[in-house]
């Protein structure tokens, strides 16, 4: 896991459109840069919804917001269009920027252990380092928990 105050690491990752995003892309604004396991199911379609009905709120704190899973292009194309998603969700083929942020992980479900993203959420500050993070996050609310921490960011200046 990457450390408040510490440099986020550098990502270059294709979204649902195929485009690529740099973290560099955003330098002087901060970034919501949010892991979750697996497009479309149930955890992760509530968090995407979230972060998509407050798009017009996290423009106007002047936040770009991205969602990362291993998933490929494909299936991003789909799980957006299906749930119209506005914003860009970056496809992690192979997990080196889950494994960079310290988020690939192992789990356990019903006994069988296994490699995969922890749900956590990072706040990146407009220069580029961590200035909050969210582990084991649970989906519902969490937009809103975040946006009062980018509007207590705004205050510190």
């Amino acid at each position: 896991m990457i450390d408040v105050g510490k440099k986020a690491p550098a990502l270059n990752l294709a979204d649902q459109d195929g485009e690529k995003h740099r973290l560099s892309d955003y330098l002087g604004a901060p970034v919501v840069l949010y892991f979750y396991p697996k497009d479309d199911t149930s955890g992760c379609t509530t968090q995407a919804c979230e972060f998509r009905d407050d798009k017009a709120k996290f423009k106007r704190a002047g936040a770009a917001v991205l969602g990362v899973s291993p998933q490929d292009v494909k299936s991003k194309a789909k799980f957006a269009g299906k749930l119209g998603l506005n914003f860009p969700i970056l496809a992690d083929e192979g997990s080196k920027i889950s494994e960079k942020y310290g988020v690939w992980q192992e789990k356990s479900m019903y006994g069988r252990k296994y490699m995969g993203v922890v749900r956590t959420t990072y706040l990146i500050g407009a220069d580029g380092k961590v200035k909050r993070r969210w582990d084991k996050v649970k989906p519902a609310g969490h937009a809103d928990e975040v946006l009062e921490a980018i509007k207590a960011l705004e205050k510190e200046g």
